[in-house]
C-alpha cells in the first residue's frame, strides 16, 4: 500500500519536551557531555491521495510558525545518534487517535489512516550513554523500540480466527494447571483454577475457551472482587510494641461491633468486614437514614437538601476514592491519570457531576541516584514526576479541579507506590432513575477507543510481580480518554437522558465482562456464588 511519511519537529525555542529531556539526561543520568536533544514525531499516512495528504499536512500536522517539516526522509547528522519508539498495540496512543479523528473530520475519507511514533535524537553521546538513555526513556510496559525505517500498515496486527479452546483443561493435574497459569498470564491461584475445572467438567461437561477463563480471571481479580480484603482471617495476634494498646483497642472495638451487628450469626472475619463494620453498625442504629438505598453501587451516595435560590431541593451527594498503586508504579503517566479518571467514572456512572478532587501519593526519595534504582522497577524520580504529569493532564482535560494535594515521602514506598485519588460529586435526585435490568433491555456501550485493558487489565493486582513484569504487563495499565469522557460528563447532565438509564457501570480494568456482568445470567451467576 502506498503511503507518505511525515516528520514534524518543533522549532528549538518551542521544543519544551526536548529541553526537559536534555536537563533530565544531563542531571539525573549524569551525561554531562550531551550537547542537545531533538524530539521528532513520525506520521505514516495511508489510504489517501496526494492532494488529501497535502491538505492533512498543512491543516492538521504542520504549523509553520512552530514546526519544522520533513517529508519522506529525516536528516540526522554524523555527530547525532537516534532511536525510534512506538506504543504497544495494547496501549492507547492519544496523539494517534486524535489525529485520525481530525483527518476523518477534514477529509470525510474513512480509508485514510495514520500511525504515530517518535524519534529521539541525541547530539554528542557515547555508545554506552546512548544505551543508558534508551533504557531510561523506554518503559517496556507501554512502548518498544523500532527500526528508524520500520513501517507497518494500520490494523495489520489484527487477525481474525476462532477462539482457542483449552483442550484437556478439565483433566489437568496441578503441575499442568501451574504451567497453564504461567503461559497465559492468569492471576487466579491454583485453587481457583481447580474450582473452574470442577465447574466445566461437572456442569458444562466440556473444556473452556481461553476467553471464558480470562473473563473469570478478570472478574475474580483483586481489582474487581477485592479478593485479598475478603479473605477469611482465622487467627489474629498483635506483637508487643509502642502501638500495641491502640491496635488491641481497635480490634476489641471491632469484635464488639460485630457482636452488635451480627448477633449469633456466623460471619467470617476479613479486612473488608473491618472496613465496613462501622457503617453497618450506625445503619442498624438508625443513624444512616440519609444513605441512598440502591443495588446500583457506583460510589458512596447520601441524600441531602441543597438551597437553590432560597428553595430546598433533594440532591444525591457522592464520594469516591480510588487507588492505582500497581498501574502507577508500572506506567506512571497512565496509571495516575486513570486513578483520577477511573474515580470520576464511578459517580459519573451514577449520573453525578464531579465538583472537587484530591490526590495523595506515597513515594520513596525521588532524589535517589539513577544507579540506585531497584532492578525491575522504574526510578522513583521518573515515577513521581511522570505520575504528577499524568494526574494533572487528565484533570485539566476533563475539567476536574483538585483542591488538595499531599505527597508523602518514605522509604517504605520503595517497594510499592501509593497513588490515591478521591473526589466529591452531586446530582439532583429527580435527575436520577434506578431501575432493574430485564430481558430485552438494550445495553449501550458508550465511549471512545482506548487500550486493551479488559484483556487481563484488572488481573495485575492479583499477580506476583517479578523483574519481568515491566516487559510483559502492558495490557494491565489502563489509559483513559479524557476528551471523550468529558463529552459523557456533559451528556449526563441532561435530565432527559439520565431518566432513561436503568443502570450504568463504567469500563475500567475489568472491561466489558465486569461492566455488564451483573446483567448476565448463566455462567456469571453460578460462579458468583463462590465463597
Amino acid at each position: 500500500m502506498e503511503y507518505k511519511r511525515v516528520f514534524i519537529e518543533k522549532k528549538e525555542k518551542f521544543n519544551t519536551e526536548a529541553k526537559m529531556l536534555l536537563g533530565e539526561f544531563r542531571d539525573f543520568l549524569g551525561i554531562k557531555d550531551l550537547n542537545g536533544v531533538r524530539t521528532v514525531n513520525v506520521y505514516d499516512l495511508t489510504g489517501g491521495t496526494e492532494g488529501e495528504y497535502e491538505d492533512i499536512i498543512n491543516k492538521i500536522l504542520y504549523e509553520k510558525t512552530l514546526d519544522i517539516l520533513y517529508v519522506g526522509e529525516l536528516p540526522i547528522e554524523e555527530k547525532e545518534m537516534a532511536f525510534r519508539v512506538k506504543y504497544h498495540e495494547s496501549q492507547y496512543n492519544k496523539r494517534e487517535d486524535s489525529t485520525n479523528q481530525l483527518i476523518g473530520f477534514l477529509t470525510g475519507n474513512e480509508n485514510i489512516k495514520v500511525t504515530n511514533s517518535e524519534i529521539i535524537i541525541l547530539e554528542n553521546i557515547s555508545h554506552d550513554d546512548f544505551e543508558k538513555v534508551k533504557n531510561y526513556y523506554i518503559n517496556p510496559i507501554e512502548m518498544k523500540e523500532i527500526d528508524l525505517n520500520f513501517y507497518k500498515p494500520e490494523g495489520e496486527s489484527v487477525k481474525e480466527g476462532s477462539i482457542e479452546e483449552i483442550k484437556g483443561f478439565i483433566n489437568y493435574d496441578e503441575l499442568e494447571l501451574g504451567t497453564f497459569k504461567y503461559r497465559y498470564g492468569i492471576g487466579m491461584d491454583i485453587e481457583d483454577l481447580k474450582f473452574c475445572q470442577d465447574y466445566f467438567r461437572d456442569k458444562e461437561k466440556r473444556d473452556p475457551t481461553i476467553t471464558e477463563l480470562k473473563v473469570i480471571d478478570t472478574y475474580w481479580s483483586d481489582h474487581c472482587r477485592h479478593t485479598t480484603f475478603m479473605t477469611e482471617i482465622t487467627n489474629i495476634s498483635i506483637e508487643e510494641g509502642n502501638y500495641n494498646n491502640i491496635f488491641q483497642g481497635a480490634l476489641d472495638e471491632y469484635i464488639k461491633s460485630r457482636e452488635y451487628v451480627y448477633g449469633e450469626a456466623e460471619r467470617p472475619i476479613s479486612l473488608m468486614d473491618l472496613a465496613t463494620i462501622n457503617m453497618k453498625e450506625i445503619k442498624k442504629k438508625g443513624l444512616l437514614e440519609d444513605k441512598e438505598e440502591t443495588d446500583e453501587v457506583n460510589a458512596c451516595s447520601i441524600e441531602i437538601d441543597v438551597d437553590i435560590d432560597g428553595k430546598d431541593e433533594k440532591w444525591l451527594l457522592m464520594f469516591k476514592n480510588e487507588t492505582h498503586n500497581h498501574p502507577t508504579e508500572m506506567e506512571p503517566f497512565g496509571g495516575a491519570a486513570t486513578c483520577l479518571g477511573g474515580a470520576i467514572r464511578d459517580p459519573l456512572s451514577g449520573r453525578a457531576y464531579v465538583y472537587q478532587a484530591m490526590r495523595i501519593t506515597g513515594s520513596a526519595d525521588p532524589r535517589k541516584e539513577y544507579e540506585d534504582t531497584i532492578s525491575g522497577k522504574l526510578p522513583q524520580r521518573k515515577i513521581t514526576k511522570t505520575a504528577r504529569e499524568g494526574y494533572s493532564s487528565y484533570g485539566n482535560e476533563i475539567g476536574a479541579a483538585t483542591g488538595y494535594i499531599r505527597e508523602i515521602y518514605h522509604e517504605g514506598y520503595m517497594a510499592k507506590r501509593m497513588e490515591l485519588g478521591a473526589l466529591v460529586a452531586a446530582a439532583p435526585k429527580d435527575s436520577v432513575y434506578r431501575g432493574q435490568g430485564e430481558p430485552g433491555d438494550i445495553i449501550l456501550l458508550l465511549g471512545g477507543k482506548t487500550g486493551r485493558d479488559g484483556l487481563g487489565g484488572a488481573v495485575g493486582s492479583s499477580k506476583e510481580h517479578t523483574e519481568e513484569s515491566l516487559h510483559i504487563s502492558s495490557a494491565e495499565v489502563q489509559k483513559g480518554n479524557p476528551a471523550v469522557e468529558r463529552k459523557i460528563v456533559r451528556l449526563f447532565r441532561n435530565k432527559e437522558l439520565t431518566k432513561m438509564i436503568k443502570k450504568s457501570n463504567d469500563f475500567g480494568a475489568g472491561g466489558v465482562s465486569v461492566a455488564i456482568g451483573e446483567l448476565a445470567d448463566g455462567l456469571f451467576i453460578e460462579l458468583d456464588k463462590v465463597p
